[in-house]
């Protein structure tokens, strides 16, 4: 059972996630709270954030991966940081059940509760999908892919078999919201540049990318124009596009399509959407039909104003819509992750102090997303923006949005190289498999 706290001990708030929401709402408390006012206590899997906008570029080589995530215990120094996997929620009991690192559980208790769990990947029922599908949200993922798609060109170019040359030079993305569009992108690009600059035996149409979306269009945070115009620059790269395409099965690397399309390949990057971390239902906690925390605009959940929620695993009321349909929600995107956090910290301290909390409102200012080095598509201030200036406006605009001047400063310079002296695309790939060669080693 948790603890039961003392009168005279501090309010106890337990953040639960690490991601942007809980490390803002985390950092905000940390400013504003008055000696021995609060303790703060952060619950994360792992030990840092990962800015979720910048993986693409993780991937494909353009930043370096360790400077999209940012050390809790860094930025958090006055804040207790656990790592350890949150498995069930018990309001009524004020207690939340942990498995730590070691494997050991502890329940912990609380006063405020901020629930910040995130969105994990939607998994659907398609044969094969768990065994050859790689997902995109990680910065594990993200280096994992790299060296994976880099490892396959090097098995393709000395490989004497033509039909397992063609299985290894097929890349396949699912999904083409932003995350699987940004992907593609950065990752055609990085391989591309690879083939042209140090694979002579790699023809850059040997290469073959394929987008499968089972909705009619791409990218449906911009306008249907440039959506449009997103799926003509893909397929004048020589990118293959299905639209209105499902993907039936995945079994041993064998696609098989809802149109009848079959081809085979060693790639299968899976961004077909995201739902909300499944320990929400492991509560007694009100859950929307989408899985997500019920929540007023002020970001407290409906019925229990001591529980606090934002992010994608929060339906909060977006009210620049909800007079146009009273049960519009925010969308589950880094914009909103951003504002909601800061409004968060603050009106959980004016609720500590006996004040008021303030609605959060925000109108969309838009989309902007990468189509790879030097070009992207922005949908913002009411303006059209495409190529060059669009991809600049992407760039700025995450860079500002990235956590701590560290982090923003490592990223500037990391593009200020990467124009200098090109993109890195060497292979490392045993790192996904570290002990193999030790193994091998003790065998001979």
């Amino acid at each position: 059972m948790a603890a039961a706290k003392s009168k005279s001990e501090p309010t106890r708030i337990l953040v639960l996630g690490g991601g942007y929401v809980g490390l803002y709402t985390a950092y905000g408390l940390q400013k504003m709270l008055r000696a021995n006012e609060a303790s703060v206590t952060v619950v994360d899997p792992q030990p840092h954030m990962t800015y979720a906008p910048f993986l693409p570029e993780a991937a494909a080589g353009a930043i370096e991966p360790r400077h999209v995530v940012v050390p809790l215990r860094r930025v958090l120094k006055r804040c207790h940081v656990l790592t350890a996997r949150v498995t069930k929620i018990e309001n009524e009991k004020k207690s939340v059940t942990v498995e730590a690192a070691d494997g050991h559980i502890e329940q912990l208790g609380y006063d405020i509760l901020v629930v910040a769990l995130g969105a994990v990947a939607r998994i659907l029922p398609i044969p094969g999908l768990v065994e050859q599908g790689i997902a995109f949200k990680t910065i594990g993922e993200a280096i994992y892919l790299r060296n994976h798609i880099m490892t396959k060109l090097d098995e393709a170019a000395s490989t004497l078999d033509p039909e397992l040359r063609k299985r290894l030079l097929t890349f396949t993305v699912v999904g083409g919201g932003f995350a699987g569009i940004e992907a593609l992108a950065e990752l055609e690009d990085m391989t591309r540049f690879a083939v042209e600059n140090y694979y002579p035996n790699i023809k850059t149409s040997d290469i073959r990318w394929v987008l499968v979306e089972a909705a009619g269009r791409i990218l449906p945070e911009v306008r249907e124009t440039l959506g449009v115009y997103t799926v003509e620059q893909l397929e004048k790269r020589g990118i293959e596009v299905y639209l209105s395409t499902a993907a039936k099965s995945f079994e041993n690397g064998h696609v098989v399509l809802s149109d009848g399309t079959e081809f085979d390949t060693d790639t299968i990057i899976w961004t077909a959407g995201v739902k909300a971390n499944p320990v929400l239902a492991n509560s007694d906690l009100p859950l929307d039909k989408r899985g997500r925390l019920e929540a007023t605009a002020a970001m407290q959940v409906v019925g229990h104003p001591e529980v606090w929620t934002a992010g994608d695993n929060a339906a909060i009321p977006d009210l620049s819509r909800t007079e146009e349909d009273p049960t519009a929600t925010c969308p589950p995107n880094a914009q909103h992750a951003v504002r909601q956090a800061t409004l968060l910290a603050k009106n959980i301290i004016k609720v500590l102090r006996g004040g008021k909390p303030k609605d959060y409102f925000h109108k969309n200012l838009g989309a902007v997303a990468s189509l790879g080095l030097h070009k992207g598509v922005a949908d913002a201030l009411n303006l059209k923006i495409k190529g060059f200036p669009a991809w600049l406006f992407h760039r700025a605009y995450h860079l500002k949005a990235m956590p701590t001047w560290n982090r923003r400063i490592r990223i500037l310079f990391d593009w200020i190289l990467g124009g200098l002296f090109r993109r890195e695309v060497i292979s490392l790939g045993q790192i996904n498999n570290p002990k193999d060669e030790f193994a091998r080693v003790s065998k001979s």
